[in-house]
């Protein structure tokens, strides 16, 4: 009886090695695999890693920080607003890579096959059914290669990858306007931290001199008190009031505390750079009515065109007319072409090096039967994104009459703000020096500086909240600082463009 068990020493020895080395490998691979939890090591020299690909070219912090270096650093820097530019690209990158999926496909290809045995075949007339008289007859060498050049093209492959590369494109301006988006909340953010700063500058040296002032009056109280030469009620409620405005310094101290800290992360500074000595130049303070006393119809014209917001919604309403059209797309059959030049190594073959082309025309019948519903999910789509962009109108128009009435109240809120502080200034002035006259208690002149202070505070805290009012109503409108190639420029010519974008949205100018 023949054995037709399986073996392969047939083989020559090169082969049977290779052969089980290559299965040995594949399956100690499968039966070795487990997961791989990171080490703290791995943790540790990823997180340095990161922390200095953070810190690479960014530029050290000067003596005196300008609003306008401040927000220049935020959009060089900042890893969040590096973040989008790099979504951006990657969005931008598969646009340009999806083009490529309409072109024809060119494939060059080899092929090698090997048979054990010879292949023999035998032959039977077609007419009597009989076996040939002939001997069984070999037509292919046990081992050949085949190479082949071979062009194809398909219809409908290209219409889908039409349709899909202008989706992309798309795809690529949504970063564009997140990424402006995300620059409109940037400038925001680091114009109210930059006052943050400045008002902590402003207040350091008052803040300290006023705590001195009622420590030492504390004491004269207390001593007062332990004399027992008054009603105890009367050193009591100095003490009370003492305290009370001791409390209050300290809570401004710790509001304003963190302010440089927030405004060197957004910056793109390490936090141990942020401790080092450095200041904020304050600028004028206040800021131009200009942009109140433009007709609220023309600034609705305006953000309707320029939002990031509005601009997203209408390029997704656009991706979702174009996966109509890919639908559609679908229920024409496929034509498809294809020409290819090949060559074998067979020995038998009279002609080894030959060229085929062939033509096809496909139809998924079955494919009509979800046709209908595939239409009404694409329409449902479009009619989704329509309202999304309707809808989006709508919040848009809300939010710029909303950032314009609070731009309105806040400047309002400011000039209050800052009258109030300059006449609890010339008060203090005044009972300083009624107390060096003796005409005033030193507890009197405490508490006017503590109201001195507090007031000041909310001059600058009305100026923090003017510039978000102002950043608010310039994001609305979308009007952040246009500035081509703002990565690779070198900060001080990016500073100065900010400083340029700045004094054009001051005056009222459309950039």
């Amino acid at each position: 009886m023949q054995d037709h068990s399986f073996s392969f020493s047939w083989l020559p020895l090169a082969r049977r090695t290779a052969l089980v080395l290559g299965t040995g490998a594949v399956l100690t691979g499968c039966a070795s695999f487990n997961a791989q939890p990171l080490t703290d090591e791995e943790l540790r020299t990823q997180v340095q890693a990161d922390r200095q690909q953070l810190a690479q070219d960014v530029a050290p912090l000067p003596a005196t920080v300008t609003l306008e270096e401040a927000i220049a650093r935020a959009i060089k820097y900042n890893a969040v607003q590096r973040l989008r530019a790099m979504e951006e690209a990657v969005a931008q990158g598969t646009f340009q890579v999806s083009q490529f999926d309409m072109l024809p496909k060119l494939v060059a290809s080899a092929g090698y096959r090997y048979r054990d045995q010879e292949l023999i075949t035998r032959s039977q007339d077609s007419v009597t059914g009989r076996p040939s008289l002939a001997n069984p007859y070999i037509s292919t060498d046990r081992e050949a290669a085949l190479y082949s050049l071979g062009f194809s093209w398909s219809l409908l492959d290209f219409g889908q990858s039409y349709y899909a590369a202008r989706q992309n494109a798309d795809r690529a301006l949504i970063a564009e306007e997140r990424r402006r988006k995300a620059l409109h909340n940037l400038v925001q953010e680091v114009r109210t931290a930059y006052w943050r700063v400045a008002a902590h500058q402003a207040l350091q040296a008052p803040l300290r001199s006023a705590t001195q002032s009622a420590d030492l009056a504390l004491t004269d109280v207390r001593k007062v008190e332990a004399e027992k030469l008054r009603s105890p009620v009367e050193p009591l409620r100095y003490q009370r009031q003492l305290l009370e405005n001791l409390r209050l310094l300290e809570v401004i101290e710790q509001e304003l505390s963190p302010a440089r800290l927030e405004l060197a992360a957004l910056m793109g500074m390490a936090p141990g750079q942020a401790a080092t000595a450095w200041r904020v130049a304050e600028p004028a303070q206040g800021t131009s009515s200009t942009w109140l006393q433009r007709p609220v119809e023309d600034m609705e014209a305006l953000a309707l065109v320029r939002n990031p917001d509005l601009r997203e919604s209408q390029y997704g309403a656009r991706i979702a007319r174009e996966e109509t059209k890919r639908v559609m797309l679908r229920m024409f059959p496929g034509l498809s072409f294809n020409y290819a030049a090949n060559h074998s190594t067979d020995s038998y073959l009279i002609n080894d090096s030959w060229r085929e082309a062939g033509l096809q025309i496909s139809f998924n019948l079955l494919g009509l039967l979800s046709v209908p519903a595939q239409k009404r999910l694409a329409d449902a789509g479009v009619a989704l994104a329509d309202q999304k962009r309707m809808a989006t109108q709508m919040a848009v128009l809300s939010q710029l009459h909303i950032a314009r009435l609070q731009f309105a109240n806040a400047a309002h809120q400011y000039e209050r703000a800052d009258a109030i502080a300059a006449v609890d200034q010339r008060l203090a002035e005044h009972v300083d020096n009624q107390v060096k006259v003796d005409k005033q208690t030193r507890q009197e002149s405490v508490a006017q500086q503590t109201a001195s202070i507090l007031s000041t505070l909310r001059r600058y805290q009305a100026q923090a909240a003017l510039q978000s009012a102002g950043s608010r109503l310039q994001a609305t409108l979308g009007l952040e600082p246009v500035i081509e190639g703002s990565d690779r420029l070198p900060l001080p010519e990016l500073t100065s463009a900010v400083g340029q974008a700045l004094q054009r949205w001051e005056a009222g100018q459309v950039q």
